[in-house]
């Protein structure tokens, strides 16, 4: 998996799918097990958006200052965990 926003938003799909998945989650310790794995998902993928809002409005901050219009290597997806 890529380190990148789109890579984030296909997991969390991904986990959604999982937890409607009535017939692999039937058993009531298999539901609870998935539903706290999808709580500390959701915890990290918010932590990540907000990390690249905070990037996006630094630059946009400098893009209005007219230092810069390209957007941060994190949000392109070019970092080095690519």
């Amino acid at each position: 998996m890529k380190n990148d926003l789109g890579s984030l938003n296909n997991y969390l799909f991904e986990e959604l799918e999982r937890l409607n998945d009535e017939e692999e989650l039937s058993d009531d310790e298999k539901l609870n097990k998935e539903i706290k794995r999808s709580k500390a998902i959701t915890d990290v993928a918010q932590t990540i958006i907000n990390n690249a809002q905070t990037v996006l409005d630094a630059q946009k901050f400098i893009a209005t200052d007219g230092r810069s219009s390209e957007l941060p290597k994190m949000l392109l997806g070019t970092g080095k965990n690519d």
